[in-house]
C-alpha cells in the first residue's frame, strides 16, 4: 500500500512554512504522495451543493492557493514526493495553457507529476470565471483530456473538436512521464467510472459521511461496474490504480459503535480497515491529517506513519 497526505491550500497551515514543513516531514516520513485540492475562486453567494460534507457546503471562507502554482513550488523543496492535483477542475482552465503548465512541472520535477481531474461542482465558480458551459462541463472535460494527451505527444499537434480547435502546434518539452503523467479520474458517478474506463489511468474516490456509497460493500460493486467498463473499452483493468482518499478520525481507543466509519477508531480499528480496502484492489490510500495548527498535524503524520504504516504490506 502506498500512502498519501493532503497539502493545505487554505486556512492557518496554507503558508510557505507551513506547506513546505508539511512537504519535507511526510517525505522523510516515507509518504508516497501529497494531494492538492483546486478552487480559484469563491463566489459570495453559492447555491451549489457540495457533494462531500453532510451539510452540502464548502468549509472555505473563500481562500484557496491556485494548485498548479503550489505544486511547482513545493516540488522545489523536495526531491522523492510525488504530487496529485486531487482533483484539478478541467473545465476552469484553458487547455493549451494548463497542459503546457503541467508539462513544465513534469519536467521541472523529474517526473513527480499525478493528474487527479474532475468536473467540477460550483457553478458559480464556472461563472466567474467564464468557463464553458456548466452543464456540458462532462463532454468538455473529456475533450480537454484528448487535448493534453496529444500536446503531450511529439509534435505537430493539431484539434478540431466540438469545444476547442487549434491548428498544427508543437509544445515542447513534452512531459518526463511517458506516455504522459497518470491521469487520476476524481467522483464516484457512473460517469466519473465511465471517464476512468475510457480515459485514465485509475480512480480517484473521496469516501466522506456524505459518500456512504463509499464504504466496502457497496464500493465493491462500483469497482465490478468500473472493471466491466475498462474492459468493454477495451483496456486492461489490472491496469487501473485504484487511488481513495479517506476521512481519518483515530481514536485512543476502539469505536464500538455498528455504523462507524471506515478509518475511524483505534489503531488496530484502521488497520482492518486499510485491509478491508486492499482486499478490494485500492492500492493507494491517501488522508488529510490538518488540525489548524502546524505541531499537531506533524503528531497526527508521525502518529499515522508509526503506528500504520510499518504494520501493512
Amino acid at each position: 500500500m502506498q500512502y498519501g497526505f493532503g497539502l493545505p491550500v487554505r486556512g492557518p497551515l496554507a503558508t510557505h512554512d507551513g506547506i513546505v514543513t508539511m512537504a519535507r516531514h511526510g517525505e522523510r516520513l516515507g509518504f508516497t504522495s501529497a494531494t492538492i485540492a483546486d478552487h480559484i475562486v469563491f463566489p459570495t453567494a453559492v447555491a451549489s451543493q457540495y457533494p462531500y460534507d453532510a451539510s452540502g457546503k464548502h468549509p472555505s471562507t473563500g481562500d484557496a492557493i491556485e494548485p498548479l502554482s503550489l505544486m511547482a513550488f513545493v516540488a522545489g523543496a523536495t526531491s522523492r514526493l510525488r504530487f496529485v492535483t486531487s482533483v484539478l477542475i478541467l473545465p476552469h482552465r484553458n487547455p493549451v495553457l494548463a497542459a503546457k503548465m503541467i508539462a513544465t512541472i513534469d519536467v521541472l520535477s523529474k517526473g513527480r507529476v499525478t493528474l487527479g481531474v474532475g468536473v467540477g461542482w460550483m457553478r458559480e465558480e464556472f461563472a466567474a470565471l467564464g468557463a464553458p458551459d456548466f452543464d456540458r462541463r462532462g463532454a468538455v472535460s473529456d475533450e480537454y483530456l484528448a487535448i493534453y494527451k496529444k500536446l503531450w505527444s511529439p509534435g505537430p499537434v493539431e484539434h478540431h473538436g466540438t469545444y476547442y480547435s487549434f491548428g498544427p502546434v508543437r509544445c515542447e518539452p513534452l512531459p518526463v512521464q511517458r506516455p504522459h503523467p497518470p491521469i487520476w479520474v476524481g467522483g464516484h458517478s457512473k460517469a466519473a467510472l465511465r471517464r476512468t474506463a475510457r480515459h485514465a489511468d485509475g480512480w480517484h474516490p473521496l469516501g466522506t459521511v456524505a459518500t456512504a456509497e463509499l464504504r466496502p460493500p457497496a464500493f465493491s460493486v462500483m469497482l465490478d461496474d468500473l472493471k466491466r467498463m475498462t474492459e468493454a473499452a477495451g483496456r486492461d483493468y489490472g491496469q487501473i490504480t485504484i487511488a481513495y482518499v479517506a476521512r481519518l478520525h483515530e481514536t485512543k481507543t476502539a469505536i464500538d459503535a455498528p455504523d462507524r466509519m471506515p478509518f475511524s477508531g483505534s489503531a488496530a480499528q484502521v488497520l482492518e480497515d486499510v485491509e478491508t480496502y486492499r482486499r478490494l484492489g485500492v492500492s493507494h490510500l491517501s488522508f488529510d491529517f490538518r488540525t489548524g495548527e502546524l505541531p499537531s498535524t506533524l503528531q497526527r503524520m508521525d502518529w499515522f506513519a508509526s503506528e500504520i504504516m510499518p504494520h501493512t504490506p
